[in-house]
């Protein structure tokens, strides 16, 4: 195996890895009021964007690193939009602000 290709695996599981808890953390408390609909929608632009470039590339760690943050920041998405808005009314109608 060469050296970049070896690199690209390690810093794909390295990245993935760093992510993770993230997710698992909004899939369990389906709290996403941390992030912003506009940061959530741009880096989903970014991928779809970004995809064209990665896409052409010979298939490697890239292309399972680069599916990766497109399925996390889908879901991110997804949930900000299902849930999101759950956790602000919620806290409106206790008096919170957010």
């Amino acid at each position: 195996m060469e050296l970049p290709v070896l690199a690209g695996i390690i810093s794909t599981v390295l990245f993935a890895s760093s992510n993770l808890p993230m997710l698992v953390k909004a899939a369990r408390t389906k709290d996403l009021r941390s992030y912003s609909l506009s940061n959530l929608l741009l880096g989903n632009v970014g991928n779809a964007v970004h995809s064209i470039y990665v896409f052409s590339l010979p298939a490697g760690p890239i292309w399972v690193l680069h599916s990766f943050y497109i399925v996390a920041m889908l879901l991110m998405l997804i949930w900000y939009l299902r849930y999101g808005t759950r956790h602000l009314e919620a806290s409106a109608g206790l008096g919170l602000t957010t």
